[in-house]
């Protein structure tokens, strides 16, 4: 019988979580992973597999501090999002938060700066469904 991934898959994330969220035990947690590597799996999925269960065992990198540009940015492009006026206002204003967030990425490490420009996206979507509106806006009542 091959080795069903999915299955596979969802244990070992499982396993991830209670270890790292809850301190379960490693040595437990392995134990009911291998038993899901059938005996004839293919020598790719069982070497994939293990791997997957030594992992385990590593602790996880540290969570990623980012700088205090990368914050910045993300206080413009909050702001941004919760702007409020007219859709005209609205575009300005995140025009603007583009052009400032940019101007940060290029301050920034170049490790970071991605990670900063990638912020502009979601504000350009933004940008573009108040220019082309894929939704109607509600009549007015009058009543």
């Amino acid at each position: 019988m091959p080795l069903d991934i999915a299955k596979f898959n969802g244990a070992y994330t499982e396993a991830r979580f209670q270890v790292e969220e809850h301190q379960a035990d490693i040595a437990a947690e392995q134990a009911k992973l291998r038993e899901l590597i059938p005996g004839d799996a293919s020598a790719e999925d069982r070497d994939w597999a293990e791997y997957l269960v030594d992992s385990l065992a590593e602790p996880p990198e540290p969570p990623r501090e980012w700088s205090a540009l990368y914050h910045q940015a993300g206080a413009v492009a909050n702001a941004a999002y919760e702007g409020e006026g007219s859709p005209e206002e609205k575009i300005s204003a995140i025009e603007q938060a583009r052009r400032e967030i940019f101007a940060i990425a290029a301050r920034a490490a170049d490790d970071e700066a991605g990670h900063i420009r990638a912020m502009t996206r979601s504000l350009e979507h933004l940008e573009d469904g108040l220019r082309n509106p894929f939704w109607e806006e509600p009549a007015e009542q009058t009543n």
